[in-house]
């Protein structure tokens, strides 16, 4: 059983994350899913694992880095404690594309 403290619950919105996650590795969604639970367990999650999205209002991207590859995935808070996941992609420039944005 576990009992560690839960700061936030992650939720998925639609179905636009799990047909990502569903296509990565079982090494991706390993550290996925440790990246995920990291940032419902600890109360000050370090920006290297989740950023405030520049030029938005409420969108964050959590970020999980696996060797040179590189993932992002969109969520939003509903009232601090409720992550809400929306959509993920890896991610291969500098500049996140809107079309990801906009999903």
């Amino acid at each position: 059983m576990n009992s560690k403290k839960k700061y936030r619950t992650a939720i998925f919105y639609k179905d636009y994350f799990e047909k990502f996650f569903l296509e990565q590795n079982d090494k991706v969604k390993s550290k996925i899913i440790w990246t995920i639970q990291l940032i419902e367990e600890i109360e000050r999650v370090p920006e290297s694992y989740l950023k405030h999205l520049e030029s938005t209002d409420v969108l964050y991207e959590i970020r999980v880095k696996l060797g040179n590859n590189i993932f992002r995935i969109f969520c939003f808070f509903d009232e601090g404690k409720l992550i809400i996941i929306a959509n993920g992609f890896q991610k291969k420039t500098q500049k996140t594309p809107k079309a990801e944005i906009v999903k």
